[in-house]
């Protein structure tokens, strides 16, 4: 029979980890029947005379126990619960055998008094709002001067930790691939101390979606949901298996909230990062006025037939421009301010090893040889000429039937003869270069722009 020790008995709440060995795993032959798999559920009465410090103790070696004790999960051998708020606590137990999953008969625990000092933190309190408050948070959308949108991309092999995580990419508003609808812009999600650690997600017009609990682990910033899931984006629920268990909480301020997923689908693994802002802090923020900010060199200016002489050197004489492969060959310009700090910002999604070598032994000229404007490409030896024109109006360079250097491997590779000088440095062109713009959207008003410096 089980072995069950049950001093007093419970009603919601908290869950601190606390680690212990798993026993040796030995072979059973057949199916094994629940009376022969025992346990031990222990209320510690001299930690919390309330009963609020519960042991659950696995007692039967060849099998592993899931333990679910509401306010969270767990499969250790030895798994030390603590419960803030007094009430009743129903614990489910199953076993993993080699036969299959085995349901044991649930036990309930009784928890006299309440002990908020399991939720007493300040890390809690932003989460929250404090024991016996509740505080909502929404998706941040980009627009509260927090985080650049709903979601960053950090790549696997990075240091994604607690106030230690550098994203790889941070896109504007809305996730890649996700509509209007995908993010429920209006729904919120609320964590609350009232009684016990109740977690609820809400539509936009307060109707209730989902009901549960949760567990703010302090220790090791993590972050468990039962019965209600964080707000995320409808068409990347798919992408990840878990959206409840053991979240990595990267950042939790009175008004920010940066939490990490990975990424679990067929694409292989990579981190989300979701952020939500407080529904207070957005529903009452008001943006500040300022000036926009661009990067140097952004919308240039040109005195007539200046930016003639930048790209060929002046009447009778040529010049040379290579992509600069060893520096920051390639952007995303959003707003007239760019993101990436070098090939290493973009490299094997957008940037590669062909890129790469393109860059190491190919070039462009502009010349005006012959009282012509002559436009060559030389790229990995093949040699194509063509002639120029200048829009001046428009800071337009139409280069015929002819593109700038090419990678037909890359989705990235430009195909258009018109390119447009985005950024440009009238007197130190010579040591920063020009960035021609291949492409632009207007929805994000970005401009995606290669960078061309003098070798």
């Amino acid at each position: 029979m089980k072995s069950i020790k049950i001093l007093m008995s419970s009603f919601l709440m908290l869950a601190l980890l606390v680690s212990s060995c798993s026993p040796e795993t030995y072979s059973l032959d057949g199916p094994i029947d629940k009376s022969d798999i025992h346990f031990e559920i222990t209320q510690d009465l001299a930690a919390d005379a309330g009963g609020n410090t519960v042991i659950l103790k696995n007692t039967t070696p060849g099998v592993i126990l899931n333990w679910d004790y509401v306010t969270g999960k767990s499969d250790k051998a030895v798994q030390t619960v603590k419960y803030a708020f007094k009430g009743n606590y129903t614990i489910k137990v199953s076993a993993v055998t080699d036969a299959g999953i085995v349901e044991l008969d649930p036990v309930t625990v009784t928890v006299t008094q309440d002990n908020l000092n399991y939720v007493n933190d300040p890390l809690w309190t932003a989460l929250s709002g404090g024991v016996g408050k509740q505080k909502s948070w929404v998706l941040d959308n980009g627009k509260y001067g927090q985080a650049m949108g709903a979601m960053a991309y950090a790549d696997p092999s990075t240091t994604v930790e607690w106030n230690n995580f550098s994203p790889n990419w941070e896109p504007e508003g809305m996730p890649p691939g996700s509509s209007e609808a995908d993010m429920h812009w209006g729904r919120y999600m609320t964590f609350s101390l009232e009684g016990g650690p109740f977690m609820k997600v809400y539509e936009a017009d307060g109707t209730l979606k989902e009901s549960g609990t949760y567990f703010l682990d302090i220790n090791t910033h993590t972050l468990t949901t039962t019965g209600a899931t964080i707000l995320r984006a409808d068409n990347y629920v798919g992408n990840a298996s878990n959206w409840t268990n053991n979240i990595k909480v990267l950042k939790l301020t009175e008004n920010q909230l940066r939490i990490a997923i990975m990424r679990t689908n067929s694409e292989g693994p990579w981190w989300y990062i979701w952020n939500f802002v407080s529904k207070e802090y957005a529903d009452n923020y008001v943006p500040p006025v300022t000036a926009p900010v661009y990067d140097e060199g952004f919308n240039p200016t040109f005195a007539p037939g200046e930016l003639l002489k930048m790209l060929t050197g002046g009447a009778g004489t040529g010049r040379v421009w290579a992509l600069d492969g060893n520096g920051n060959p390639v952007d995303w310009l959003g707003k007239g301010k760019g993101w990436t700090t070098g090939a290493s910002s973009s490299y094997n999604w957008g940037w590669n090893d062909d890129w790469a070598a393109t860059a190491g032994n190919s070039w462009i000229r502009f010349d005006q040889f012959g009282g012509k404007l002559n436009y060559t490409r030389s790229q990995n030896g093949v040699e194509t000429t063509g002639v120029f024109t200048i829009n001046e109006e428009k800071n337009e360079v139409n280069l015929g039937t002819n593109t700038l250097l090419q990678n037909p491997t890359s989705w990235m590779n430009p195909t258009t003869n018109t390119i447009k000088v985005v950024k440009a440095f009238n007197n130190d062109y010579l040591t920063k270069g020009i960035w021609f713009g291949t492409s632009y959207d207007a929805g994000k008003d970005e401009w995606f722009v290669f960078h061309y410096i003098i070798p």
